[in-house]
């Protein structure tokens, strides 16, 4: 017999358990031989120019749209891309004035939080 104190919406019970019938424990399994696979090819980083700032997804989602393109100015606070997350519409700004440097997204893109979405220059 074993006894155990469980706790259901905040109220304490005190349970003793009893093994019984004479059951056979179960045979162990045989070893499963294990074999390396192979590491998944990483897609290869995009390119960020020296000296840009990096601008990153702040949480997991799809891209709905590019707002700018390569070489065009920004001011700080614009939107650069549009991300839904959690079926909500998210602005992701430029966190200052600058220029586009690269575009690592494309629309429809699912992207994790920390991903590269654009740098700018």
């Amino acid at each position: 017999m074993k006894n155990y104190r469980i706790t259901v919406n905040g109220k304490t019970y005190e349970v003793t358990v009893e093994e019984t019938g004479a059951a056979a424990p179960a045979a162990p399994a045989a070893p499963v031989a294990q074999t390396a696979a192979p590491a998944p090819a990483s897609p290869a980083a995009p390119s960020v120019p020296a000296g840009a700032e990096k601008v990153t997804a702040p949480m997991p989602g799809t891209v709905l749209a590019v707002k700018v393109s390569v070489g065009q100015s920004v001011k700080k606070g614009e939107t650069v891309v549009l991300l839904e997350a959690m079926k909500m519409e998210n602005e992701i700004p430029a966190p200052r004035d600058g220029v586009v440097a690269s575009i690592a997204v494309n629309k429809g893109a699912s992207v994790q939080s920390g991903d590269l979405l654009i740098s700018l220059k």
